[in-house]
């Protein structure tokens, strides 16, 4: 089967555009291939943090994935920092990357931004350490939206460099891959902009922990556009067509069936239709969750089962490179 790794930092509330664009995609991504998913808590200290908040949210990711319906018996989940390969594999392709590789990535210039020295060496370095976490795993495919692109391409450039040097084959090659139905969720009250944890519209992003009174609330107060009528056009009413994507992922619809269906009814009955849309597909979930959070110890059970099977496969692509580096066996 095709593997597939992928990734999430346990950064801060998960919401309703990590699911709609990612999440179920990875759900999905088990029934046809070997996929792999990490919580990438090394990635997440790149920048200040608290180190209580650094545990606490990596357990709930984790308890999320799980209650959306990632299931450790048909895929690998775990933390990266519980797999001590990843930051080995990371010295050894920083030895074959380039500064002038990382100073040209994107994320990093929009991250440093005008912090000049105080900016930590990882931030710099973290695409090294993204691209050891994709090749342990000989990984085929990482499913991305086009601002991760770049990271993976320079995972296959670094992983050529080390081919070319030690020996052809060494390390897999991946693909960038678009995931299959991915959906853009735009922010509700901002909605020329994807739906973020920005602190900046906190009533436009809809949080996988809300209450479904307070998810019905914020799409019922969602900005629309002037007029009534209930049509997709992105550029003249960006508002109700974010509003028309969001229903069609949550109902399975289609916009043009949606359209048809509430031409003439106006605003005021699509909205609270949406919404309860909405709250229904995420209910199930939330009940998991729910379920899943009083019982931490078993999440964590299945982190560490996770781990160990990680480890099956990094430790042999490490010892293979390691090997063909010239390091001496212990």
């Amino acid at each position: 089967m095709t593997r597939v790794f992928s990734g999430i930092q346990p950064s801060g509330d998960l919401h309703l555009g990590n699911y709609l664009g990612a999440l179920r995609q990875w759900v999905a991504m088990q029934d046809d291939a070997d996929a792999v998913y990490c919580l990438v808590d090394l990635h997440a200290v790149t920048v200040p943090y608290d180190p209580q908040e650094l545990r606490t949210r990596t357990l709930d990711a984790a308890t999320w994935l799980l209650a959306v319906g990632v299931d450790p018996d048909r895929s690998i989940i775990f933390v990266q920092s519980h797999v001590p390969e990843h930051p080995e594999m990371a010295w050894v392709l920083n030895c074959a990357a380039t500064m002038g590789e990382l100073g040209r990535m994107v994320q990093w210039k929009e991250k440093s931004g005008s912090r000049g020295d105080s900016v930590s060496v990882g931030l710099f370095d973290y695409p090294v350490l993204q691209a050891a976490d994709i090749v342990l795993y000989d990984t085929d495919e990482v499913p991305v939206g086009d601002d991760q692109r770049q990271h993976v391409e320079l995972t296959r450039d670094i992983a050529q460099r080390v081919n070319h040097r030690y020996g052809e084959g060494l390390l897999v090659l991946p693909k960038a891959v678009t995931p299959r139905a991915a959906a853009r969720v735009m922010d509700l009250q901002h909605p020329t902009n994807k739906m973020s944890k920005s602190a900046d519209s906190p009533k436009g992003t809809v949080l996988l922990t809300d209450s479904p009174d307070v998810i019905a609330k914020k799409i019922r107060s969602a900005v629309t556009d002037s007029g009534t009528d209930i049509r997709f056009d992105p550029k003249g009413k960006p508002g109700i067509s974010g509003l028309l994507e969001l229903m069609s992922v949550a109902t399975a619809r289609s916009i043009d069936d949606l359209c048809g269906e509430y031409e003439g009814q106006g605003y005021g009955v699509f909205k609270p239709a949406v919404a309860e849309a909405v709250v229904e597909m995420l209910r199930p979930h939330q009940d998991r969750y729910a379920q899943l959070s009083a019982a931490p110890e078993h999440v964590g059970d299945i982190l560490a089962d996770g781990a160990a099977k990680a480890r099956t496969i990094a430790s042999v692509t490490l010892a293979r490179v390691k090997e063909a580096m010239g390091f001496l066996g212990r």
